[in-house]
Order: structure tokens, then sequence, then C-alpha cells
């Protein structure tokens, strides 16, 4: 697409890349006239200013001079900054080689030549600096005659060698851009030769065979230090010959773009896979030299372009001069024409105005122009990152690479490189302390460790009520954690006139506080409270019948058994009202709901105390829930967080992480941790002391346990993460799935979606995706309310591989009765393929190895596991059917299998770990997590 031009028949040099703004130096061309017969001449500068839309440039001063076959624009003596610096060097008609100043061409200034010589012999049309020492400039002219020039000291230039025999023109010159003392020349006699200015002599000559390669042009290749390309000014043969200099008997490759001779051509130095040219076919191409395909055709007039130039600051841009005395800039980047069509009509009218018609306007289409058909190189991200799945960093780098010989470029390599990224590195640390508690079942042990690292109270007493689970007499323990202890009752009993500050039941129910100082044995209500809240009977009555308060004593002998009972009858004779007749009669009536209700809270440990020592199983939990329940509706905030401690000892999981979660201030990975860690430790303690299932979960447990596994999955530890799961979907999604879905609006399905997007995620990248076989048939969505399942779902289902350990199992929405649905399709009967012969010995292994745990296995929550693994092995059966798994796979599992028959389950775990962690996670995540178990289980059954 075509940014500026400017009504010139010139010569043109763009700026060096140091350079901004970008300035564009013009010097009226030798041998050549414009429209007016014109003989003047001048050296202009002009800036290219891409901000303004228009297509005319900014003309700065220019001055009165000689007409010029080459100008270029060295860096020689740059400065940085805005002013403008570096030389202009011209080649003259009359063997003159000029240096300018552009700074003092810009200023107007009359003395703008900084220096020169008449040393050559006929017109100067070549001329190149030295991109390495940029004081260097050769020059070329008639009867082979190439000088070098040393810009701090011009008056006298030096010669490369020899002159070529036989002598003849100089038409281009080119310094090497890889190698700073090689120098080229070419001739339009079609020869090329090239220079080696440490020897001052000629090194190589390559020529055409046929004497048909006129040459107009020569140059470098940027990266490649032996490569060149020549192009041919001869219609019979309008070709870019590229040749490499060791092997010079012959072009390396021919363009033949060009219907008619080629004028001029500049290979890009951004990217080497750019090569211009323009001929006298009218037109400019940009080709890949390495492949001889056109990437790009300028849309230019029928003129044709005598030079052609890249802007060295952008790469984007070239310029063109054109026989009808334009200089062009283009973008190969395309776009669009709108304002080159403007600007001529514009001109049309200007010169022949037309009187206004009345017509109505019509918009003309836009004229779009393609850009390349390639981008190019210097648009490529020189380097790049991505976070993935995982914890895992993805990063490239576009290094330049070294073109080694005899190697083409396109098949240098690149590297991607990923990294684990760890930014929660105690929570890791954390994370995996737990994990080995869990698998070695250390449970008493890592609540100790809590225990002692535990810096609040609170913290302290949670841990300490965690850990009572995993111990013998639990409610006892529990009671001594509340402050009660049987053997300090005794010793205040024994000893009259002790002194205590106890907790009694007044007559009303509450619990009040009672100071006995220096007292007697008369008044021993606390005394007889701390009795019956530890379960000492005994002690109670005596302390009764000594205080003469018969009812009482024979209200809890009746409770205490027929022998107390038949020890305290006789001397019972009324009923005695006391302080602490609600508790007599809550101890004696199993009461204790009514107690749990009415007691004040500041003493909820009394009340958790009786519940502890009275209350029967199956009435137990739901009192702990009651009075956790009061604790956390109160506005005191510290009686809110002693609410975990009911809900530990009622074993209500889901209760504790609600609870906590308010008490909690604070969403940090290291917070989440400290839940997760309670939790998993009473849900082991629940697990063992109740028939409940393992898998269940509730809502808001279900989406901890999420963004947990999402954590850990961050981190890199997917292996762990699966273990955090939840076991169905359903857990966090139960609102959704419930709702009819011809009912449920797209706003509520959107917040509801949103609700679960962590858990789904979690779910779908981890498990579901990698192990779906090719004959499931998924469930239906909830977007397609009107279709149902296919018939006989069930029969479906059980026909795909069982999930790992911990994995989620996923349902499909149960539809309303009556609902519209499609006719339901015949299911399809699979038959599974035999298990190749040389694989057969890993089911053999596996399924005896189960089967030894189960007959040694004592422990009902073990033998569950092995059942479980057992069905859920039955998906790398599958993958063993399919031949679906890869060959290191396949060699480790039959490594596993050897350490298995010599009963080193260590070896099988290490070697179960590189398995894991040197393969693809897809391939291995069905099943390796499940045989992971089996040989844990194994390992520490013995077996």
């Amino acid at each position: 697409m075509k940014l500026k031009e400017v009504d010139r028949t010139a010569m043109q040099a763009w700026s060096p890349a140091e350079q901004h703004p970008i300035y564009l130096a013009t010097g009226t061309s030798a041998q050549q006239l414009d429209a007016t017969f014109s003989t003047s001449a001048s050296l202009e500068i002009f800036e290219l200013d891409l901000a303004d839309p228009s297509l005319d440039m900014k003309s700065s001063c220019g001055c009165l001079s000689c007409r010029y076959h080459k100008l270029i624009w060295g860096p020689h003596s740059m400065t940085a900054g805005e002013r403008v610096s570096g030389v202009l060097i011209a080649g003259g008609e009359n063997g003159n080689v000029i240096l300018y100043d552009p700074a003092k061409i810009i200023a107007g200034d009359t003395e703008v030549i900084i220096a020169q010589k008449d040393k050559h012999t006929g017109p100067v049309r070549a001329l190149d600096v030295n991109m390495f020492q940029t004081n260097l400039v050769a020059s070329g002219a008639n009867e082979s005659e190439i000088y070098i020039w040393d810009l701090n000291n011009f008056a006298t230039p030096m010669t490369p060698g020899v002159k070529t025999q036989p002598l003849e023109d100089i038409s281009c010159i080119a310094w090497n851009r890889q190698v700073q003392h090689i120098l080229a020349s070419a001739s339009p006699s079609g020869r090329a030769t090239v220079w080696d200015l440490r020897k001052n002599e000629p090194i190589i000559k390559v020529s055409d065979h046929n004497n048909r390669m006129h040459c107009s042009g020569l140059a470098w290749h940027p990266d490649v230090a032996t490569q060149m390309v020549l192009a041919s000014e001869d219609d019979r043969l309008p070709v870019i010959q590229m040749w490499d200099l060791r092997f010079a008997s012959s072009p390396l490759r021919v363009l033949e773009s060009h219907t008619r001779g080629i004028l001029a051509i500049a290979w890009s130095m951004a990217d080497s896979e750019l090569l211009l040219s323009c001929g006298k076919d009218a037109k400019i191409l940009c080709s890949n030299p390495n492949t001889g395909e056109v990437l790009y055709e300028l849309p230019t007039n029928t003129q044709w372009c005598f030079d052609i130039q890249w802007c060295p600051r952008n790469p984007a841009v070239l310029s063109a001069a054109s026989f009808d005395g334009r200089i062009s800039v283009y973008s190969i980047m395309g776009g669009s024409t709108d304002g080159l069509r403007q600007k001529q009509v514009d001109q049309v009218l200007r010169r022949q105005p037309l009187p206004p018609l009345q017509l109505p306007q019509q918009t003309a289409p836009q004229s779009v122009v393609l850009p390349l058909k390639k981008p190019p190189k210097w648009i490529r991200r020189p380097v790049g990152a991505s976070f993935s799945f995982g914890g895992k960093l993805v990063t490239f780098e576009n290094a330049k690479p070294q073109q080694q010989p005899g190697i083409d470029q396109q098949q240098q390599r690149h590297y991607v490189y990923v990294s684990q990224v760890v930014t929660e590195k105690e929570f890791l640390v954390r994370s995996n302390q737990l994990q080995e508690a869990v698998q070695s079942e250390g449970f008493i042990s890592y609540c100790q460790k809590k225990i002692d690292m535990a810096q609040a109270d609170f913290e302290k007493n949670v841990w300490a009520f965690l850990k009572v689970n995993f111990e013998e007499d639990s409610r006892a323990k529990y009671l001594e954690l509340l402050g009660y202890r049987k053997d300090d009752l005794r010793n205040k009993v024994n000893v009259p006139g002790s002194c205590a500050c106890v907790k009694c039941f007044a007559a009303d129910g509450c619990i009040c506080q009672v100071q006995l100082m220096h007292c007697s044995l008369a008044d021993v209500d606390g005394l007889i409270t701390q009795a019956l809240l530890t379960g000492n009977f005994e002690s109670a009555v005596d302390l009764c019948l000594h205080d003469n308060r018969m009812a009482d004593a024979i209200i809890l002998a009746i409770a205490g058994g027929q022998e107390l009972l038949s020890r305290t009858q006789e001397k019972y004779f009324v009923k005695m009202q006391s302080k602490i007749t609600r508790l007599i009669t809550a101890v004696v009536t199993k009461n204790w709901k009514e107690i749990v209700q009415s007691c004040d809270l500041q003493n909820w440990r009394e009340a958790l105390a009786a519940v502890l020592t009275y209350a029967r199983p199956d009435e137990f939990a739901a009192l702990c829930d009651l009075l956790g329940n009061r604790l956390e509706s109160e506005g005191d905030s510290l009686l809110q967080t002693q609410a975990c401690l009911c809900y530990i000892c009622a074993g209500n999981v889901e209760k504790l992480v609600a609870c906590w979660t308010k008490a909690q201030d604070g969403n940090s990975p290291l917070s989440l941790q400290d839940l997760i860690e309670k939790v998993v430790i009473l849900r082991k303690a629940v697990q063992l002391t109740q028939a409940v299932d393992p898998n269940a979960v509730g809502a808001l447990l279900a989406e901890k346990m999420s963004q947990y596994a999402n954590l850990l999955a961050a981190q890199g530890s997917i292996a762990a993460a699966l273990t955090f799961l939840p076991a169905s979907t359903n857990q966090v999604c139960g609102l959704w799935a419930s709702c009819s879905p011809l009912t449920v609006n797209r706003h509520t399905l959107s917040k509801q979606r949103s609700l679960c997007s962590a858990v789904f995620t979690s779910v779908l990248m981890l498990f579901l995706l990698p192990q779906v076989p090719d004959n499931f048939m998924p469930p239906v969505p909830i977007t397609s309310p009107i279709m149902t399942p296919l018939a006989d779902p069930q029969s479906q289902m059980q026909q795909a591989p069982a999930p790992p350990a911990g994995a989620p199992s996923f349902q499909a929405p149960q539809l309303p009765a009556g609902q519209p649905h499609v006719q339901a399709l015949p299911t399809e009967k699979i038959t599974k393929k035999p298990i190749p012969e040389e694989h057969l010995i890993l089911k053999t292994t596996f399924e005896a190895l189960i089967q030894r745990c189960l007959l040694s296995a004592s422990d009902p929550q073990t033998k569950r596991k092995l059942d479980d693994a057992n069905k859920r092995l039955e998906c790398l059966y599958d993958k063993l059917r399919e031949q679906t798994l890869s060959p290191t796979i396949i060699s480790g599992l039959h490594n596993i299998v050897k350490s298995i028959e010599t009963r080193n389950y260590m070896e099988g775990l290490n070697i179960h770990t590189h398995i894991v962690s040197t393969s693809n996670f897809s391939e291995t995540s069905a099943f390796m997590p499940v045989l992971k178990v089996v040989l844990t289980q194994a390992n520490k059954l013995g077996v």
C-alpha cells in the first residue's frame, strides 16, 4: 500500500536506523530529464510522518547541487537525539565523491559540503558503507576502478587490489554483511568479483556462462556470509541468481518471476526471506529467495522503477523511484488505497475544473491491498510465556540461530521450555505432610505435632479435640479437656474444708457459678456437680448423705445401680430442693435436650461435659450439634468459634466447615490448608467410629475440596489433587441438577454455573476428559432439556471403565415425568477384546496381590479400599486391550510386576513415581493412583 510520494526524478537514500524521526534524502538523478526539460539539480531531505494521513511528505530545505548516479546515507559520526546526523555520500557524474552534512541541509545553510574528491574516471555508479566500520566507504566507476574511502582521512583512498581485466564499468558494489573485510563488485558484463581487503586481492569470481547476464544489482545475504544474489538487466535473461561461494560453479537458485530485465534489487536486513526487485515489466515484487515464491506484488502504475530501497528503521516501509518523476513510499503490510485515489482525483480537478453535476453521491468501494503471504520476522514474538494447567509455565524464545554450513535455515530447531512453577511453598509442604499422615494413618502423632506448633490457645484446643477421636475412651478424654478429672474430684471429696471454685446447675436449669471459700462439706453442691459430670455416682451419693440430703442421695442411687440404691433407701424421707435439683432430674430422667436448650451459653463447657457423660450414642451427636448451633447463632464471636469444638465431638464435618469458614478471616491458600487439615483428620476419625459413607460430601465441603484440589494442581501436585476431588459433581451442584430443566431460566442457570465453575473445571480437566472411552455415550447436557438419555442408560454406564480411586462419578440429570423426548435408540452390546498374551501377567499379578491383601486385612475400611481398587483397575486392562499405552508405561508396569514377585513393594512405589512423573498425565490418571493404593496397602500388610 502506498503511504507517501514525492514528485521528484531523483536518487534516494534513507536515514540510518539510529535516526529518529525518519528522513528520506533525494538527489536529482543524472542522465534523466523531467517533463519540463529542466536542467537544475537539487539535494533535498524529507521527513516521513506516518501519523499524517495525506500522501505528501514534509519537505525540508534543499540545496542546489549536481546530479547523481548514487546516493547513500551513512551512520558515521551519528549522535543520539532528535538532531539529524550522519553523512550523506553522493556519487557524481564527473567521477566525484561528495560528502554532505544533512543537518546543514535541513537548516538551509549554504555550505553543506563536508568534503569531495574527483578521483574516479567517469560517473560513480556504485557506493556502499561498511556496516562494521562505518567510516569505510567503497565506490566504483569506469575502467574497473574501486576505491575504499576512510571518512576520517578522506584525502587518500585505497584500492582493494589490482584492477580486474579486461577493464570494464563497475555497476554494483557491496560489503559483506557478516565479514567486515570482504567486498564484492559486479559489472554489466555479468561478472562479479569478491575481494579480501586483508590480502588486497580478489579471492573468487563468478559469472554467467551464457554471457547474457548483465548485472544491475548485487546484494549479500543478511545472515549467511557465503551467499549473494545478482540481478540481470537483460530482457533475454530477466532473472535473479542466488550464488553460494562454496559451490561457485553454478547458481544455487534462480528466481524467474520477472518477464523483462531487472533494474534494481534490495534485500531486507530485518527478514532474509524478503527480497525486493523491480524491472522493466513495471513490477515491484517481494520474493522469498530461499524458495523463489513471490510473497507480495506492490500495486504500481505502468512506469518503470530504477531504484528501490528498504527503510532501515521501519522494516515494513520501502521506497521506489520511477521514471515518471515520482518517488513512492510503500508498506508491505497491506491497507487501503482510498487516499491515493482521492489525491489523483484532486490533481485532475486542479488541472481541469469541472462544473458541478447534480448527481447523487455514491460511495466508492474501498480497495484493500492484501499484505504479505507470510508474516515477516520483525513482527514475530521474540519471547513468549503462558501458564498452563498444573502450574506449568510454557516459554519459548526465537533466538536467531547460528547458520551452519550446508543446513537450510528453515531446518533450524526452535525450543519450547516447560517449567514447574511453585508459588505457595509452605502450602505445598503442609499438604504433603497431611498426605503422608493419611497414607501412614499416623493421625495421633500428626495431631500432636499440630498441637505443639499451634500458637493460639483455640488452635491447640481444636487439635486436642481432634486427637481425642483416635484415642481410647474418647469421652473421658473430652471431659479432661473441658477441665473435669475424676481423680481431682476424689481428692476434693476426701479432704474436708478444701477450697474450690466450681460451676453448678441452678434450680431454674441454668448453670451458675458458686464460690466455696474455706467451705465445709455441708456446702458441697459444686462437688456433687463435678461428681455427676464425671459419672462418679458413688461419690455424689456419699456427699448427699453427709449433707443429710436424702432425696438427692436416693435419686442418684437409683441411677447408680441397685447396690447403691439399697444403701441409701433407708435414709430417704423427703424430696429436697436445692440448686442442683434440675441437674439431678436430668441425670435420672436422661432428658439432656432440655438442659442443652436452656443452659447459659457462658457455661457451655459444663453442658458439653454433661452430654459427654450421660448422652446415649444414638443422641450424642444430635445434642452436640444442638449446643454448637446455639453457640454459632450467638452474637458473641468468641462463643461462635467454640462451636467448632462441639461439631468435632459430634463428628459433623459439614458444620465444622461452615463454622470455621465464618470464624476465619481470609481466603489465602494457607487458610484453606488449615481447614482441610482439620477436615481430613475429622473425616478419618468419623470413618473409624461411625458407619458412614466415606464418599459422602456436602456442598460446602465439596466446594472447599475442589478449591483445594485446584490449588494443588496449580502447584504441580496433580496426584495429590486427585484424592481431594469430591466423589460426585452432584454433591456441589445439587441445586443445579435438581432443578427442572424446563423451568430453569437463563439467569438462574448462569448464576449456578458460575458457582460450580471451579469444581467442574477440576473434574473435567483431571478425570472426565482423559478417560471417556470410544463406546461411551455421554449423559444428556442440562442445556438440552428436550432430550432424554438413551434406553437403558444404566447398562451403558456399566460398560464404561470405572474411574480411579477418588475420582468423581458423573450421572445424567433425571428429567421430570411427562417431558417430551426423542425415540430411544437400542443399546449396542460391546464385546471386549482379549488382553495380549504378553501383557496378561499384569492383570493376573495385580489381581493376585489384591486377593492376598484382602485375606490379610482385618480392617473393614481397608477391605473396601481393596475391593474398590480391584474394580477400578479394569480401566488399565481396557487400555491393554486397546493397546493405547506407550511403550515406556508398559515397560514400567512390567517392572512393577517384577518388584511384586520379589515382594519389594517400596521399589514398586519408586517405579510408580517415575512413571507418573515422566509420562503423559491423560494416559495414566485413570489407573496409576489406584495402583499406588494397592502397593501401599501391600507394603503395610507385608503380604
